[in-house]
Parts: C-alpha cells; sequence; structure tokens
C-alpha cells in the first residue's frame, strides 16, 4: 500500500506516481533466497544458529528414547537396521598378520581366533567379538553411539577384554572445569582443544537401579563409537534422528487401515423397535392379560446360515455394512519406506527385500549404492578393530603368550596387519564371474585386486592353487584344464610335430603299397561316401 508520499506524488504528477509504484513492485519483488524468506509460507519455520552440543543437548536423551521404541515395537525401523548389521559386519573380518615372519603370523592368527570368543574378549563372557560388533552398529543407528572400554583382567588368554558401556552410563552429572583447565561435558573430560583426555561412567548394580560412585577410566582406553558431523560436535545424536517421525507416522497410518479393515470386516445387525420392550405396564412392568403380545428379547441370539426367524411386532432389522473400501496402503507404505529408507541411504529394495519391480541391472545398481553406504560404516569398525588387535598383541608379548625379542624396537612391524571381509553372494554368480575374467584379460584389474575383493589374499591364493597342482600331480590327476582356461592349459601342451608331404622323408604315401591310390580309391577327388568322388564318373 502506498504511503502518503506516494499519494500526494500520485496526485500532482500521475506520470511520475505510476513510475513510482512501479518500481517499488518491482523492489518487493526481488529476493536472494526463498529458503531464508520469512513470508506467509515460512511464518512458523523459526530456527537459530548453535553450536552442535547446544543444539543436540536439549534433545539427545528423548530421541533416543523415541527411537528405541520403534526398535522394540515397528517392523519398519527393523528393515532399516537389519541391512547394517547384516552387510557391515555379517560374517565379520578375518585378521591377516602381516609381519616379516610367516611363522609369527601363523601363530598370531591362531590366538586371535581364540581371542574372539565370547569367553575371552567379553568382559562378561557371552558375546564372540562379531556378535559385539553387530550390536555396536545396531545401537549406533539407534542410540547415536556406543563405547568400547579396555579391561586388564586373568580371565581369558591374554590379560585384556572388552566391555561395552550405553551412551546412558555417561555420567552427565559430571561438569565444570577442572584445576588442569580441562572442560568436563556431557561425563567426558576435554582439554583446550576439545579432544576427550577421560570419561566418567555411572555404575549401575545389576538390577539397573542403584547407583555406586562414578568411575574415571582414561580416554586412551575408551573407543566412542558415533558419527561426528559438526566441528562443535563431541557427543552423539541417533542415526535415525531424520527417519523416526517418518517411521511412526507410516505405523501409526497402518494401524488405523488395519483397524478400518477388521471393523469393515465385521456383520453388525441391530433390531429396531417400533415400542419400547416395556411398553403397556404400570410402574415399567409390561402388560399382561387378554390382548397383551407376548414379546421376546433377542439377547443371545446370532445369524447362522440358512436361519429363519420371526421377530417381535414391529421390530425391524438393520444391517450395518460400511460403505467404502480402505485407503490404497500398499502405494502409501511404499512411497514412506523408499523415503525411509533413503533417508538412511538405503534403496528401497534393502529395507523393504521387495525385488517385484527390479531386473538385473537395477537391482545390481542399488547394491553398489547401497554398498557405497556401507563402507562408511566399515571404516569405522575396522579402526575400532585396529585399535583392538594392537593391544591385544601388545597384550600378548607383555603375557609372554609370544615371543618377540624386539617387538619394543620394532613395534610398528610386528602390528602390521590387514582385514579381509568375506565376499558378498551376487546376483548372477556367471555374469559376475564372466566380467571378472574380461577385465583381468583387457588389464583393467590386476590379480591382486580381483582377490581382494573375493575377501582372499592373492599371495596365498597362489600358495593354494600350486599346493593343489603338485598334489594332484602326485596322484595322476591332470587339473591343469580344470584350474586353467584353454590357453594357458595349450601353452604347457608341447606342439604337434610336423608331418612330411607323401613320398618325402621315407615315409609311405597314402597308398597301402606305396603306389599312387588308383582313381576313386581314396583320390583328393573323394569325400567319403556321402561326396560326390567315390564312382563319381559314372
Amino acid at each position: 500500500m502506498a504511503n502518503w508520499l506516494d499519494s500526494a506524488i500520485a496526485f500532482f504528477s500521475p506520470s511520475w506516481g505510476a513510475r513510482r509504484a512501479a518500481w517499488r513492485g518491482s523492489f518487493e519483488e526481488m529476493r536472494n533466497y526463498d529458503a531464508g524468506s520469512n513470508a506467509r509460507l515460512n511464518a512458523n519455520w523459526r530456527v537459530s544458529n548453535a553450536s552442535a552440543e547446544m543444539t543436540d543437548r536439549g534433545y539427545r536423551d528423548i530421541i533416543r528414547a523415541r527411537a528405541r521404541d520403534l526398535e522394540r515395537n515397528s517392523d519398519l525401523m527393523a528393515s532399516v537396521t537389519g541391512p547394517y548389521k547384516r552387510n557391515v559386519v555379517g560374517r565379520g573380518f578375518q585378521l591377516q598378520a602381516a609381519t616379516k615372519r610367516s611363522t609369527l603370523n601363523k601363530e598370531l592368527e591362531k590366538h586371535w581366533k581364540r581371542w574372539t570368543q565370547a569367553r575371552n574378549c567379553d568382559v562378561t563372557g557371552t558375546q564372540s567379538l562379531n556378535q559385539i560388533l553387530r550390536m555396536a552398529v545396531v545401537r549406533k543407528k539407534i542410540d547415536g553411539g556406543i563405547l568400547f572400554v579396555k579391561r586388564y583382567t586373568s580371565a581369558g588368554i591374554v590379560p585384556f577384554q572388552i566391555q561395552m558401556l550405553e551412551v546412558d552410563e555417561l555420567d552427565t552429572m559430571q561438569t565444570g572445569t577442572k584445576a588442569n583447565g580441562n572442560r568436563v561435558i556431557g561425563g567426558i573430560e576435554y582439554n583446550r582443544y576439545n579432544r576427550p583426555v577421560g570419561y566418567w561412567f555411572r555404575q549401575y548394580s545389576i538390577d539397573g537401579f542403584s547407583i555406586t560412585e562414578p568411575v574415571y577410566v582414561p580416554a586412551k582406553d575408551v573407543i566412542f563409537y558415533f558419527d561426528k558431523k559438526r566441528p562443535s560436535q563431541i557427543r552423539e545424536v541417533s542415526d535415525m534422528s531424520q527417519t523416526i517421525t517418518r517411521i511412526r507416522d507410516t505405523n501409526e497410518f497402518m494401524t488405523a487401515v488395519s483397524v478400518k479393515e477388521r471393523i469393515a470386516a465385521c456383520l453388525a445387525v441391530f433390531i429396531k423397535k417400533t415400542f419400547p420392550p416395556m411398553t403397556g405396564g404400570t410402574f415399567g412392568r409390561p402388560a399382561t392379560g387378554q390382548g397383551a403380545e407376548e414379546r421376546f428379547s433377542y439377547d443371545g441370539k446370532m445369524l447362522t446360515p440358512g436361519m429363519i426367524k420371526e421377530m417381535n411386532v414391529g421390530d425391524e432389522a438393520q444391517v450395518v455394512n460400511p460403505t467404502g473400501q480402505a485407503t490404497d496402503a500398499t502405494a502409501f507404505t511404499k512411497l514412506q519406506q523408499r523415503m525411509i529408507g533413503a533417508g538412511q541411504g538405503l534403496s528401497y529394495e534393502a529395507t523393504s527385500r521387495d525385488m517385484s519391480e527390479t531386473n538385473y541391472a537395477s537391482a545390481r545398481q542399488g547394491i553398489i549404492e547401497d554398498e557405497l553406504t556401507y563402507v562408511e560404516e566399515e571404516e569405522q569398525i575396522i579402526a575400532i578393530l585396529d585399535e583392538i588387535y594392537e593391544t591385544f598383541v601388545i597384550s600378548c608379548v607383555l603375557s609372554q603368550l609370544v615371543t618377540i625379542p624386539d617387538f619394543w624396537d620394532k613395534k610398528d612391524d610386528y602390528l602390521a596387519h590387514k582385514w579381509i571381509k568375506q565376499p558378498k553372494k551376487w546376483i548372477d554368480p556367471l555374469k559376475e564371474s564372466s566380467a571378472t575374467k574380461t577385465a583381468l584379460n583387457t588389464g583393467q584389474k590386476t590379480f591382486k585386486q580381483i582377490a581382494a575383493e573375493e575377501g582372499t589374499d592373492w599371495r596365498q591364493q597362489i600358495d593354494d592353487t600350486a599346493e593343489v597342482l603338485e598334489y594332484a600331480r602326485k596322484k595322476g590327476i591332470d587339473l591343469e584344464g580344470v584350474i586353467f582356461d584353454g590357453k594357458a592349459k595349450a601353452a604347457q601342451e608341447p606342439e604337434p610335430e610336423p608331418q612330411p608331404e607323401p613320398g618325402e622323408g621315407g615315409t609311405e604315401p597314402a597308398g597301402q603299397d606305396g603306389k599312387e591310390p588308383a582313381a576313386g580309391e581314396g583320390s583328393g577327388e573323394d569325400v567319403g561316401e556321402t561326396g560326390s568322388g567315390k564312382g563319381g564318373q559314372e
């Protein structure tokens, strides 16, 4: 609306007033960001900027509680956490010690396999290392994080075990600034660079109620597994925070549809009475005597097939048949589950296990994209395994389970190792193997790369192949053509000696008596009984 100045200008000079109004309208239409506008559509969108800890602190616990509630009661929540657990950890990671001593490598791998059993690696003795890792992946998705605490006990084969603690056990009552200048926030002590130097944990009794004095654990003995999304973030937030509202809405929708369908499946009959059942009597008593009609109750009556039943005079039966049909729940839930999976970086097929709309190419592309999501979690899991393995090796040396005289001088060499994950099964193994063979033959991949993708060590694979071939030769079995392709086998076979021409080198000619064959008897024109050479001159 024009102000008084605009009105005055328009009164004395309409042309100038029109120009001024046009410029004012153009200026009002100018904007830089719709997302930053406070216009009508964004009127209720009020936000502010704050540090990550200030933003997360007030909502961390309630988001975690809601995510846990959905974990207990929602199949949609399980459809998201399940693929992470199966694909990030799966059957676990195989250790390959990489020291320069092969005998030491085998010894360390043997002890590691024993240590990963539940009675050796877990302070509670209830979970193997693979089970601990699977639980950790799920707890990170639901709770936002979990803590691995190194405990030095005498219960296992080495004086080292793992204790798993939930983020709830961080003592948030421990706050303030220490004498050394460190600050304690959310149960974690930080130095001036916001690097954790220690953790304060509540100590619950086994019933989960009574609490003793908190215990302090140095940061070198704690591995905090969580996602850090901002530089100012110091603690966890549930990975499902973007998704739990949609999961809950979908659950509520499905519950409403289920109730509606259950009601529609019921046959309800109501009796409409013309007169009340007690009419005609005194003080509420039914009328008696001559002319009074006998009335009966419908209590306990039920509809049966082929039923013929008389009703009271004036009564009318009305059948309740709900009209309409349920909302198309399939399309709605598919859309919701697609968005739920996308919010967690997964495809619809990975969360729903519905492959009805895919072919080989689309399923393969979906697996590739999902694998990129899982790799991010695998990196964190492998980093945790690296630290656990290094502590395990040091414990082996200190307990003299293995003897390495120069360990402390060459510690990095003796801690060298790598992890090999078990390969996944493909949709079409024939196509995958053909593609691998083509990539190898064209130089796009090396045998080392292919072996790594299959979860094996290329040196070990070659050694195993050579061992199999050598054993087969001793037993008189030729496996060359089975293990190698036809070209490799042909290269190993001796070339046949060239045959001399007829009449040369003292060999007999094609005829049986050394003479030229007669016409029609094996001459060059004779191509067999089905040919035209035999008797062709007839």
